[in-house]
């Protein structure tokens, strides 16, 4: 096969094949996250079929969601040292093959291996690489190019829960996974869109050790250097993951991981116990399903329009603030839905949280990238997602023992919002401090230059700076950033 090529380009083209990155990460997202959405209509199927609990079958959809996003490092190594097209071809054919075993399962134990964690295994492959090739692409617009890429996710379930509830009800609960495991192929034409793209390095930056900065070339296995030894073999691998997993230790990171426990415990109870609540209150059925649409039609809208308006000029530096102000708005919502126990009250707190639940998982690669960089995105989102996990495993079960033990939904609620605005307030205070801690440090620099001299009131001596700039015009330019010679 002939060398693919990869296009080389000093900064992000954003634009171009850039649109087909999104219109691919766009098609990834309803083939994983949207199907992942669709496995609970076949609750009752399971249930019916195998005659068991709900609690047992709850675990399906559970397991789904855990093991796509506790994989999701194993999708970005795979990404970084194949390419993002295999490894997204090879997350296709491991969840159509998940979805077609699990057609052919006898006990809820067989759906826990195919339908659960072969297919949640594919999704991973696919996930975290995708997202990550948005945002090699773009760099104005990459909040509105995230926002359209991710928006499949809430289009998808709108599009295909009615779908595959009309295959459940013509073909049976088999027959449909078995169309899904074909739907589910489309995954495989995604990962070829994906095309390879390299951004020149800055002549500037000083450059890495060189064995770690030729490894991934001497790594693949064909390479024109002689046979290597299992030594050099493991210091490469070695080299090759510290190098790609070093902003583990970088602070603002293991603020944002931290962050991104809470903020998962708490969003993932309410698409569990929404309709459940609503219930409760005196909702009919049709109308708590009605509910649920809202929440994923405005979610779609919230994921397209904050990636714009947060994409504009005077919002453009503000990304990070707006991802901590969708969070925080949805941690209220929470705290205020036990007061809510009508429809009239309820569609408006659907339409609130679902807006902001789409705004923040817009920003989530953005204010990732801005923390770790680019060239890190792919591995930082993988830890990222990885981070999703356990609070997706366990949260419903936590926020059911506390129904079941208080006898209501009200500290369930409570809990889930705490722990967003938590999440909300300990991101923007370590933002905060940081900020603090650079004007600090700006300032003694300021001060231990005796190129800059300032007055007690604070104003900078420009008669002083004048005659230096006939000197050295440069260093006071590069000391004071608001002097003009002119």
């Amino acid at each position: 096969m002939a060398k693919v090529q990869r296009a080389q380009y000093t900064s992000p083209p954003d634009g171009g094949w850039g649109w087909m990155i999104v219109a691919g990460c766009f098609l990834v997202t309803i083939c994983t996250r949207a199907v992942a959405r669709c496995i609970s209509i076949f609750f009752v199927e399971f249930q019916t079929y195998f005659a068991q609990d709900y609690a047992q079958t709850a675990w399906i959809h559970s397991i789904i969601d855990c093991v796509t996003m506790l994989c999701a490092p194993l999708g970005s190594v795979v990404s970084n040292h194949l390419s993002c097209q295999v490894g997204i071809m090879l997350g296709g054919l491991l969840a159509s093959t998940g979805l077609i075993l699990g057609s052919f399962a006898t006990s809820l134990k067989h759906l826990y291996l195919t339908l659960g964690v072969l297919t949640g295994l594919g999704f991973a492959l696919c996930y975290s690489p995708a997202i990550a090739m948005v945002g090699k692409y773009f760099s104005r617009r990459k909040a509105l190019a995230y926002g359209i890429a991710m928006s499949g996710s809430g289009i998808g379930t709108f599009i295909l829960a009615p779908v595959v509830q009309l295959l459940i009800e013509q073909f049976s609960w088999r027959g449909a996974l078995l169309i899904l495991g074909g739907f589910v192929l489309n995954l495989c034409v995604c990962g070829a869109l994906m095309r390879p793209i390299t951004l020149k390095e800055d002549p500037t930056t000083p450059k890495p050790n060189h064995v770690c900065r030729t490894q991934k070339q001497d790594f693949r296995w064909a390479s024109p250097c002689p046979p290597l030894t299992k030594e050099w073999l493991q210091t490469c691998l070695c080299c090759s993951l510290q190098q790609e997993y070093s902003f583990l230790l970088m602070s603002d990171f293991v603020v944002l991981a931290i962050s991104v426990l809470f903020m998962a415990y708490g969003c993932s109870p309410l698409f569990v116990y929404l309709v459940p609540y609503a219930l409760s209150v005196g909702v009919s059925h049709q109308q708590a399903a009605f509910l649920m649409s809202i929440l994923g039609v405005i979610d779609i809208i919230g994921n397209i329009t904050f990636g714009w308006l947060t994409d504009r000029r005077c919002l453009k530096s503000y990304q990070c603030v707006c991802y901590l102000f969708a969070v925080g708005l949805d941690g209220l919502c929470y705290l205020c839905l036990p007061m809510l126990q009508s429809l009239p009250l309820l569609v408006p707190f659907s339409c609130t949280f679902g807006y902001f639940d789409g705004a923040y998982v817009t920003l989530i690669p953005v204010v990732t990238a801005e923390i770790v960089g680019t060239p890190s995105l792919s591995s930082a989102l993988g830890v990222v997602y990885f981070l999703h996990a356990v609070p997706y495993l366990l949260s419903p079960p936590i926020a059911g023992w506390l129904v079941d033990t208080t006898g209501s939904y009200t500290a369930a609620f409570l809990v889930c919002g705490f722990s967003m605005i938590f999440s909300s307030v300990l991101l923007g205070l370590a933002r905060l401090v940081k900020k603090m801690k650079k004007t600090e440090l700006r300032f003694l620099a300021q001060e231990s230059d005796p190129k800059v001299q300032l007055w007690t009131n604070g104003s900078v001596a420009y008669s002083v700076a004048r005659e230096l700039d006939q000197k050295d015009g440069e260093s006071v330019a590069t000391a004071m950033p608001g002097y003009n010679p002119t």
